[in-house]
């Protein structure tokens, strides 16, 4: 059964969310970050994907009180990605109660850095996220294309340890118009022991549905939750998840 995780991304500490990366698209939808994951949490979710949009703009992590905010004021499992560079941003960030710190730009532009971090905190807690774009790995908050293919990228990491991949499709997220399924069930093909956590695009419960028919371990959604094409009853009904609102 597929793993449902519910996503916060922060801009200046508030609850937004942007369309294919474009900062300019800004919506906020809440002030009170810590009260959405508490409503999250009161539905039975377990996860929760929480992305630091400052940090993947300014090469640094910038949103640290309200991870720790989150992680004190409930029991999630956070894990926490954007903006994460040096050792002290990842010390930082699991020290502010993060279970899992996702890792992008690092393992493109300093490789050996993040086999350091994989190697010190060990494969379950690190996720190396797959930002794609016609089929070539983005970094830095996705603006700025590299020269690695998706593929290869994984490849090379799946064979030094890694296990857990957050990928998200550029060109779907935020557009409320379905996931890239056909990629997601690729990478399960080619690496099927990997953890992978499909992200971007959902816009229904059936694009949860097909992913879970399809196989794939987790999937990660956001805007549908917030513009209301995605109900957090109909998920916890369906996944069985252990309700503590009524």
């Amino acid at each position: 059964m597929i793993e449902p995780i519910p996503a916060i991304d922060l801009i200046d500490g508030k609850c937004v969310r942007l369309t294919k990366g474009n900062y300019d698209s800004k919506k906020v939808y809440s002030n009170d970050p810590v009260e959405i994951a508490k409503k999250f949490e009161s539905f039975g979710f377990k996860r929760l994907h929480v992305v630091d949009l400052d940090g993947a703009k300014s090469h640094h992590v910038v949103n640290l009180k309200v991870l720790q905010q989150i992680t004190t004021c409930t029991n999630l499992s956070v894990d926490f990605g954007g903006g994460i560079k040096s050792d002290e941003d990842l010390t930082a960030v699991f020290d502010s109660g993060a279970q899992f710190a996702t890792i992008g730009s690092v393992a493109i532009t300093q490789p050996q850095k993040f086999l350091k971090w994989l190697e010190k905190y060990g494969s379950q807690h690190l996720i190396l996220g797959a930002d794609v774009k016609d089929g070539f790995i983005c970094i830095n908050g996705w603006k700025e294309e590299s020269k690695q293919t998706l593929f290869d990228f994984l490849d090379n990491y799946i064979n030094k340890g890694v296990t857990h991949i957050l990928c998200t499709d550029i060109s779907k997220d935020g557009m409320l118009q379905g996931t890239a399924i056909e990629l997601y069930r690729q990478i399960m093909v080619r690496f099927p022991t990997c953890n992978l956590i499909a992200s971007g695009g959902v816009s229904s419960f059936d694009d949860i549905l097909l992913l879970n028919k399809a196989g794939i371990p987790a999937v990660v959604f956001g805007k549908a939750i917030y513009e209301e094409k995605l109900s957090l009853e109909e998920i916890a009904e369906y996944f069985k998840l252990k309700v503590s609102w009524v």
